[in-house]
């Protein structure tokens, strides 16, 4: 696998299968209901950042804006996920010379939430990012959850899809 990316981060804290089927570049999420909702959100905003969509090796960020580096998301539901992700985000950064804060916004409930990268939190992204890489070296795909998450999916049918008779 090449380096861990934002996606690995939030697909670790989403669901491992998912993560390992990404990893090995099944990627079912192109023309997804969900997907393609957050890419036009991703492309009407911060249309006055100082830098938008700006790519750096393994991370995407969606913009940087003065002090602090920008993450939109449609809705909350995955805070844990956005805000690991947006620390990932500031840690590579950081490794580059490049101390910043995070703001997740989420455009349904109206909110932004501020991020800090802490000692500890780059401690925990070490061990996430190790524990990524024992994922996604697996053999096999880990099990289906079976979670309410599941059925908005892009790879709920390929997780759910019934075997053969045979």
């Amino acid at each position: 696998m090449e380096m861990v990316s934002g996606v690995h981060i939030q697909y670790y804290f989403v669901c491992h299968r998912k993560l390992w089927l990404f990893s090995k570049n099944i990627q079912l999420e192109e023309g997804h209901e969900r997907v393609q909702a957050g890419k036009l959100l991703h492309e009407r905003s911060y249309k006055n950042a100082d830098k938008k969509e700006l790519a750096v090796d393994n991370i995407k960020i969606d913009a940087i804006d003065g002090e602090f580096v920008r993450e939109v998301k449609v809705t909350s539901r995955m805070t844990k996920a956005d805000r690991w992700q947006l620390l990932f985000y500031l840690y590579e950064l950081k490794k580059r010379g490049l101390s910043k804060k995070g703001l997740i916004s989420y455009t349904k409930e109206r909110k932004t939430e501020e991020v800090i990268l802490m000692e500890d939190d780059q401690r925990e992204l070490d061990k996430i990012i190790d524990r990524i890489y024992e994922i996604v070296e697996q053999p096999h795909p880990p099990k289906v959850i079976n979670a309410a998450i599941c059925t908005k999916c892009a790879y709920y049918d390929f997780c759910y899809a019934e075997e053969g008779d045979d």
